[in-house]
C-alpha cells in the first residue's frame, strides 16, 4: 500500500535502497563474474557424454551457476505456489493463516528474485527462464491439500539445499545457501504446526536420530519438483 505521508515514503525508499545495496554488495563480492561464460554455456548445451540436451528442455548448467539455477528453479516453484494461495485462499482460511501464507509468499518471491538478479549479473547468458508450473494436482480450495503440498515443498526445499551445499565452491554462495535454508526450515516448521498442531511433529519427520535434517541429491529432488513444473528441466550437468 502506498502511503501519502512523505515520511513513510522516505522510510520505504531508504529500506529499498538498503536492500538494493545489499544485493549489489553480494554480487560484487561473488566470484562468478570471473568465470568464463562461454565455456560454461558450451557445457550446458550438452550432457556429461557430450549429447545435446533435448529441445524444449531447460538445462540448469554446471558448477556454482548450475547450483544457483537449481535453487532458482525451486524458488520459482514455491513463489508461484504461495502466490496462488494468497490470490485464491482456501475455504475456511483464518486471518492468522492468511498472514502466514502472505509472509511465506513474500519470502519465496524475494528468494526467487534474488537468485535471478545474482545469476543475471554474474552470467546473464546462463540464467534459466521463468518456468511454467503445473498445479493441476493441487486443490487450492482445500486446506488439507494446500497445507500438505506446502509441507512437501518446504521439506523438499530444505533437503535440496542441504544436499547441494557441499558442492558450492564460492564461500559467499555457501553463506547465502545457509541463510536461505534456515528460512525454508522455519517455513516447514510453521506449516507442520498448522497442519498437525502441537503434537511434537513440527519437524515434519525430517530430523534423524542425530538431530540432523535430511539431505537429498539433485537426482532425488528434480523428479519430484518436475511433477509440478510443466517446463522440462535437466540437471545432468550438475556436480556429482
Amino acid at each position: 500500500m502506498i502511503s501519502s505521508s512523505n515520511k513513510s515514503t522516505s522510510s520505504g525508499t531508504t529500506s529499498e535502497n538498503k536492500a538494493a545495496l545489499g544485493r549489489r554488495t553480494f554480487l560484487k563480492s561473488a566470484s562468478l563474474a570471473s568465470l568464463s561464460a562461454a565455456a560454461i554455456y558450451a557445457s550446458s548445451c550438452t550432457d556429461h557424454n557430450g549429447n545435446p540436451i533435448p529441445d524444449g528442455t531447460v538445462d540448469l548448467g554446471s558448477g556454482d551457476v548450475g547450483i544457483l539455477n537449481y535453487a532458482y528453479a525451486l524458488e520459482q516453484l514455491e513463489a508461484a505456489f504461495y502466490t496462488q494461495i494468497v490470490a485464491t485462499p482456501y475455504s475456511g482460511i483464518t486471518s492468522q493463516e492468511l498472514t502466514v501464507m502472505t509472509d511465506l509468499k513474500n519470502h519465496e518471491v524475494a528468494h526467487r528474485d534474488f537468485f535471478k538478479t545474482a545469476i543475471s549479473a554474474a552470467a546473464p547468458s546462463l540464467v534459466i527462464p521463468s518456468l511454467e508450473v503445473n498445479f493441476s494436482a493441487i486443490d487450492f480450495t482445500s486446506r488439507a491439500s494446500v497445507l500438505a503440498t506446502a509441507k512437501a515443498f518446504e521439506n523438499l526445499g530444505v533437503a535440496a539445499y542441504n544436499g547441494a551445499g557441499k558442492f558450492l565452491k564460492t564461500p559467499v554462495y555457501l553463506l547465502l545457501a545457509g541463510k536461505i535454508v534456515s528460512v525454508e526450515a522455519r517455513h516447514a516448521a510453521i506449516i507442520s504446526t498448522l497442519l498437525e498442531g502441537f503434537n511434537g511433529q513440527f519437524t515434519g519427520g525430517q530430523v534423524d536420530a542425530n538431530g540432523l535434517d535430511k539431505a537429498m541429491t539433485f537426482a532425488e529432488v528434480l523428479p519430484i519438483a518436475q511433477t509440478f513444473i510443466k517446463t522440462k528441466i535437466s540437471g545432468v550437468n550438475l556436480p556429482k
